[in-house]
């Protein structure tokens, strides 16, 4: 297998360099005797796992990190952006403020008992789907940053645009694409039934009121059929997002191949949003340990699809808090579609003097310097790490 990065600081195993072919059973145990316990390799210039495909193995930082098999890299290229992050941004800004109002009167009409026009909201799926294809990582992005509030309408448009953006990835058409959207869109209509003090209770729901919650999938699926234009896409995902692979999701504990391949990615990209998120009773992870806590949730998720995931957002999503080689701090800014282990950051603070230092942005595939691990936001304490990548939309 050819080795692509190895997941870890340098002092935690015994090679020069991160990347190059294991050739022999030495260099394996070498390996497998390191601190070192996840690794990405690149199917393209060496073996894969083989099949089914293992989902990405990353653990949040400062965890303990259990033993597990390698991941492969899928040898499908990340589609390349055409338009940078802060060009991008600003059009991604204004199709959230005009979807966010959108989507809210939709739901509130819903609320009220109008039947729902799934057809009208194709116009806003073709926006956020134009945004995407621009660049993936904007409108995902600053739609994570959405207040407790706003909550139910941007995770909507948040999951619409992961949606899109991972069907782009898998190798989806557009139109593929929109229908997937729409389907990201609508998936949680069925909360407008959901009484609103549970919807927004500040603490853990007792077992009644999560049984309640656990009835917005047929809700909304009922909402769906009752209105029009909701093809079966949306139908599907709106039903079943929460399924999983292991037969332990609701609402008919779907499992494997029953679960279509549209709702498994509904799964997905629900979760990230929900978990990035800011909510009335936690605050949201970082998007990087975001990903490593989903890929260690067995049963979860389909291994191959959140593969994909993984690659369409990045495997250190734009908003991640990262350590540099020289022993830096840095959040990360934008994707390198080549090379996945080495997006632009911006570096703002030295964990040698443990002192801020002027904001500098780098571009890690033509630096010296390297990422060697994700950080903890909560253990560094910092606040508003979000303006130095945002700042250019407000």
């Amino acid at each position: 297998m050819y080795l692509h990065a190895l997941e870890g600081a340098w002092i935690d195993h015994p090679f020069w360099k991160n990347q190059f072919v294991i050739g022999d059973a030495a260099d394996l145990r070498k390996l497998r005797d390191s601190k070192i316990r996840e690794v990405w390799i690149d199917a393209g210039k060496g073996l894969d796992t083989g099949e089914p495909m293992a989902a990405p193995v990353l653990t949040p930082a400062r965890a303990a990190v259990p033993s597990a098999p390698v991941a492969s890299v899928s040898p499908r290229p990340a589609p390349a952006a055409t338009h940078s992050l802060n060009d991008e941004l600003h059009a991604a800004a204004a199709i959230c403020n005009r979807g966010k109002k959108a989507v809210a009167l939709m739901f509130r009409e819903a609320r009220m008992g109008k039947a729902v026009d799934a057809e009208s909201c194709l116009p806003l799926v073709q926006e956020i789907s134009s945004s995407v294809y621009r660049n993936p990582g904007a409108l995902v992005s600053l739609a994570r940053l959405k207040t407790q509030d706003e909550y139910t309408y941007m995770h909507s448009l948040a999951v619409c645009a992961l949606m899109v953006a991972l069907g782009r990835q898998t190798g989806m058409d557009e139109a593929e694409c929109r229908a997937a959207g729409l389907a990201g869109l609508m998936h949680d209509l069925g909360k407008v039934m959901m009484p609103i003090d549970v919807l927004n209770k500040p603490g853990k729901l007792t077992d009644e009121e999560f049984d309640v919650i656990r009835t917005h999938p047929v809700r909304g699926h009922a909402l769906l059929l009752e209105g029009r234009g909701a093809g079966p896409e949306t139908l599907d995902v709106c039903l079943h997002h929460h399924e999983r692979m292991d037969g332990t999701g609701y609402p008919h504990k779907l499992a494997g191949d029953a679960i279509s391949r549209v709702a498994r990615m509904g799964a997905i990209c629900d979760v990230y949003d929900a978990i990035t998120s800011n909510r009335p009773y936690k605050n949201g992870w970082d998007p990087a340990e975001s990903v490593a806590r989903m890929a260690s949730w067995r049963g979860h998720f389909d291994p191959a699809l959140f593969t994909h995931f993984v690659k369409s957002l990045g495997i250190y999503p734009v908003g991640s808090l990262v350590r540099l080689q020289s022993g830096r701090l840095a959040v990360v800014v934008e994707q390198n579609a080549s090379a996945l282990t080495a997006p632009a950051v911006k570096i703002f603070f030295s964990t040698k003097s443990n002192m801020p230092i002027p904001v500098q942005r780098l571009e890690l595939a033509a630096s010296s310097d390297c990422i060697v691990g994700r950080e903890s936001v909560a253990h560094w304490g910092f606040k508003n790490l979000d303006a130095l990548w945002s700042d250019d939309a407000r």
